[in-house]
């Protein structure tokens, strides 16, 4: 069974303060005032009747915490009988100033002030109208600066308590924002690494592919043609493996990773060898005066140019021709696939449409990848047949502050 601890110790400090309280009303009568010097005139002696209203007094302090102004107004009552009855004053002062603590340490400050004006207001009151006169108008004022400075320790205690909820608060708070962050970086590594690996592993399996199906053909009737094919094989599979090693190895934590620049604009050259070596004409033409790019928009349009070259090798049929076009235009980087194929009808399995750089793309990562990249970095993307027959791939990178 689980025990309150907090009313257990406001039972227990409820005892300690009756006891003291009791103490004091029995040893302090007329008598003892007298041989101190102490003024005693209209001072009651000690008495059952007032001893149970010491006990009275203090007993609401067992309940100080769950009900600080109510235990504070039951506490008032027969500490004012005292004090009218000349029990003396201040007989159980203890007691009131444990529960005016309480009400300014567990309530907001509207309340917690008017726990501190009924209190003045029960003393004078008791001061007024009891039996008993004050030795002068410094008690009085001693009296009111204990009660005042009792009220600020317990509002003290309240903002400290309330600081470090908000503390708390705050720190949950940024753990909370921490952890989003995380998990959306987790989420957008993952995603930068899906589109790495796809990127690398369709265009060197379609093109592998490909002149694995050219070998084959040729494998009996021209064997020297069909060994180029294997050897391009082997080349392509070889970068595939770089490649991927390259990717993969950034998630190893025990093992370094073999660092390298990535490919860009600059690679596009030997990127269009391959593809005519893989069977795909492929032609390259720049426009511009070529500036520096940011490495991301360099990967990009790289990336970019691979995956419409590996679809026009994949799906545009035999005999067609790939033209990729690179403009540096002013503030802008320009890069344009085309393929004279089919033109994205039924079995190309390229569909697609664009209006207004909002395309509608297939089911394929490839595709959805390239969009992916483009938006990440502020360009326009565009994807679908052409009038005339044909199928384009084009994205537009804004290049900033000068780039």
């Amino acid at each position: 069974m689980r025990i309150d601890r907090s009313g257990l110790h406001d039972t227990v400090l409820a005892g300690v303060v009756a006891a003291a309280s009791v103490a004091q009303f029995v040893l302090y009568g007329p008598a003892r005032l007298q041989a101190e010097g102490l003024p005693a005139e209209g001072v009651r002696a000690p008495d059952p009747l007032g001893a149970l209203l010491v006990v009275l007094a203090c007993a609401p302090v067992a309940v100080r915490r769950r009900w600080p102004l109510a235990a504070l107004c039951a506490g008032l009552v027969p500490e004012a009988l005292l004090d009218v009855a000349g029990y003396g004053t201040g007989v159980s002062a203890l007691s009131g100033m444990v529960l005016l603590y309480s009400v300014a340490s567990h309530r907001g400050l509207a309340v917690a002030l008017g726990a501190l004006l009924l209190a003045v207001t029960t003393y004078a009151v008791g001061a007024v109208a009891g039996p008993v006169m004050a030795s002068g108008p410094n008690e009085h004022v001693v009296f009111a600066v204990v009660l005042v400075a009792v009220w600020g320790a317990g509002r003290s205690l309240r903002l400290r308590r309330a600081y470090l909820e908000e503390l708390k608060d705050r720190a949950a708070r940024l753990e909370r924002a921490h952890a989003a962050d995380t998990r959306a970086a987790r989420a957008e590594e993952r995603s930068r690494i899906a589109r790495e690996l796809h990127d690398v592993v369709a265009h060197h399996v379609s093109v592998m592919t490909v002149q694995a199906a050219a070998a084959r053909r040729v494998l009996a009737a021209d064997p020297d043609l069909a060994r180029e094919a294997l050897s391009a094989i082997e080349h392509t599979g070889r970068l595939a493996m770089t490649e991927m090693r390259n990717i993969v190895g950034v998630l190893r934590t025990d093992a370094r990773a073999e660092l390298g620049p990535q490919p860009g604009v600059r690679d596009l050259p030997s990127l269009v060898e391959q593809m005519r070596e893989a069977g795909l004409p492929t032609s390259l033409r720049v426009e511009g005066e070529p500036v520096p790019l940011p490495a991301g928009v360099d990967l990009a349009a790289y990336r970019l140019v691979q995956e419409g070259l590996t679809n026009s090798l994949r799906h545009a049929g035999a005999g067609v021709k790939a033209v990729v076009t690179v403009r540096h235009d002013p503030g802008e980087l320009d890069v344009e696939v085309r393929d004279d194929g089919n033109g994205g009808k039924s079995g190309d399995g390229r569909g697609g449409d664009s209006r207004d750089g909002e395309v509608s793309l297939p089911s394929g990562h490839g595709l959805v990848g390239i969009r992916e990249r483009v938006a990440l970095y502020g360009g326009i993307l565009s994807i679908g047949p052409l009038p005339g027959g044909g199928f384009e791939v084009r994205a537009r990178f804004p290049l900033k502050d000068g780039l």
